[in-house]
């Protein structure tokens, strides 16, 4: 008997593979809760104030704020009026990481979130829209004697967003505005042990340079990096997951392609799926450990990219070619004869004419929807959607790997559109949930009009068939939770992210969320590919060389077309894809 596994595997051994599956799961939940540490690690700096006595220097001058050859500092610009020093002879320095510490390829990126101190003067006030302008420098060094090599250099503006809470008064001088974060810096690798960053804030009141930015007493660093413990567990994960999604793609293809007839649209899109979950998979990140490839962080957002696109487009197909009209006929009753089904036949669009009977517009629906070019209206807005990120992305990563102080959200229009990206892709994955739920209602409701042929069929055909439903409403369940945990993953990683640059609280996503939904997608993945992979090792040459199937239209036909109403090959479509109203036949 044709079909795939899902129908034709006993009860007892698909439950077998349900608990496995289902352990794998829980074990992917406990790898990130129990053995992995959190993702992010954040460390807070404060700079130092280092004083440079050059006014012009001839070549460029490193800072160190602490060392052996740490600079001249003060502590206060209060010390620095005294001593005659300006504010263009001040660098602020911050050493990353502390001391007696060092960075690790293993924490993979460099996120550093600038905060200012500014103090109430009565005479020197924030004044509205106030940027900040960064002269910022960037070098590296690999051990504590060697000379700092340049990395990067820029010139950056920043827009103060600061709220004085008390009164403007005399009074009241002294006591720090509340500024929000500001986005400084993204480093997509870490490829060395110590950082440096030097900091002026050139003053020039002709050009209104920094003027109107009130009283800077200190600058605050925070530096957000990946652990490199959760780093080990993430690339063990993709590495033990790679092979085993490759070895099901190719058994899956394989038995497709041994088939008499062509891939069905549904088949095809499983291999699609397969191959993206593949690519997303293969643990190329190990090479950044040994590499200095800064572009890792747009890699693997151009990757889960293709991903989110390919998954959200297969459970649009894989609900919508359930969604066809099952009816072949204009009616069941084919009247006292017999119908012959051969796997030589024409499809059963040319035979309704034989037949005396015409093709209905449910069959020629059925028989159009076996093309990819039906879902552009619902897979259109997701590869475009893919396409903003995609553009999204290249505007503020894309640059950052010529300058790493570039950010998207200093300027009001990237903050504006970054801050509506962010909503509106909330919002879309949301309603993108509420379509799924609608459409799998419709998936429902179209089988359990079905139900109400399985009374006229004898007993056992009547179990089988009632087998074949449940475990197609279960599994479409399970895509239904799926699908709910990566539109719940993709609005946290979207908020988590935008966090540093809005200054509200942060929503806490731990190890065990990360390391479970990606676990899921793939457990997901493999249950699909093995559950629609035909389950017969051995293909019948008798059927295949056109012998027919006769049955009887009162009794064996009419227990067979009470759900199924196609004409099928021996290798022909599943029976949940023919139960569900889809032919596969072109």
């Amino acid at each position: 008997m044709a079909g795939a596994i899902i129908e034709n595997m006993s009860t007892k051994k698909l439950v077998i593979v349900g608990v496995i599956l289902l352990l794998f799961q829980a074990f992917a939940f406990m790898v990130g809760g129990l053995i992995a540490p959190s993702p992010t690690t954040a460390v807070h700096y404060l700079a130092t104030k280092c004083v440079d006595k050059v006014k012009k220097p001839q070549q460029t001058k490193w800072f160190m704020p602490w060392g052996e050859k740490k600079c001249v500092n003060i502590q206060s610009f209060d010390e620095a009026m005294a001593k005659g020093i300006e504010a263009n002879n001040i660098v602020f320095a911050v050493h990353i990481p502390l001391p007696n510490k060092e960075m690790s390829p293993w924490f993979q990126f460099m996120l550093v979130i600038l905060q200012f101190d500014i103090a109430f003067k009565m005479y020197n006030q924030i004044a509205d829209g106030a940027l900040v302008h960064i002269d910022v420098g960037l070098a590296y060094r690999d051990d504590m004697n060697s000379e700092w090599t340049e990395m990067a250099h820029s010139l950056e503006q920043r827009k103060l967003s600061c709220n004085f809470t008390a009164t403007k008064t005399h009074e009241n001088e002294g006591r720090h505005y509340e500024c929000d974060l500001l986005p400084f810096m993204e480093v997509g690798s870490v490829a060395h042990k110590y950082y440096l960053l030097n900091i002026r804030l050139p003053v020039n009141e002709r050009k209104k340079i920094n003027v109107g930015i009130g009283e800077i007493k200190d600058i605050r660093l925070v530096g957000i990096h990946q652990n490199g413990g959760f780093t080990k567990v993430w690339f063990a994960m993709k590495t033990f997951l790679t092979p085993s999604i490759l070895i099901i793609m190719i058994w899956y293809w394989r038995r497709i392609t041994l088939m008499s007839r062509p891939p069905v649209l549904l088949e095809k899109v499983i291999l699609a799926l397969g191959i993206s979950m593949t690519f997303i998979n293969i643990p190329v990140e190990w090479f950044s450990v040994g590499f200095n490839w800064t572009w890792m962080l747009l890699f693997g957002d151009i990757r889960q990219g293709i991903f989110y696109s390919m998954l959200l487009s297969f459970w649009i197909i894989f609900c919508g070619e359930h969604l066809m009209e099952t009816e072949f006929f204009e009616t069941l009753v084919l009247g006292r004869g017999e119908l012959k089904m051969c796997d030589l036949c024409v499809p059963a669009i040319k035979i309704l004419p034989k037949l005396g009977r015409h093709p209905t517009k449910k069959s020629q629906d059925q028989m159009e929807r076996n093309r990819f070019s039906i879902y552009w209206k619902q897979v259109g807005p997701i590869v475009f959607g893919s396409f903003c990120l995609f553009i999204f992305d290249m505007c503020e990563r894309g640059v950052q790997l010529k300058n790493p102080f570039y950010s998207i959200w200093a300027s009001d229009i990237g903050t504006e559109l970054a801050m509506a990206f962010i909503i509106v892709a909330g919002i879309c994955a949301c309603l993108y949930f509420l379509f799924l739920c609608f459409m799998v209602f419709q998936v429902f409701r179209n089988i359990s009009g079905k139900r109400m042929s399985l009374p006229a069929m004898t007993k056992a055909r009547q179990l089988h068939y009632e087998g074949l439903i449940f475990r197609f409403k279960f599994l479409m369940l399970v895509t239904l939770a799926c699908a709910a945990l990566t539109v719940i993953f993709f609005i946290i990683s979207q908020v988590n992210e935008g966090h540093w640059h809005w200054g509200e609280h942060t929503v806490q996503v731990n190890s065990a969320f990360f390391t479970g939904i990606y676990g899921m997608w793939n457990l997901y993945v493999f249950a699909i590919m093995f559950l629609y992979a035909p389950s017969h090792k051995h293909y019948g040459d008798e059927q295949s060389s056109g012998q027919c199937i006769t049955g009887d239209a009162g009794v064996n036909i009419g227990e067979d077309m009470q759900l199924t109403t196609t004409i099928t090959h021996v290798d022909g479509p599943t029976e949940i894809y023919k139960m569900i109203g889809k032919e596969a036949q072109e």
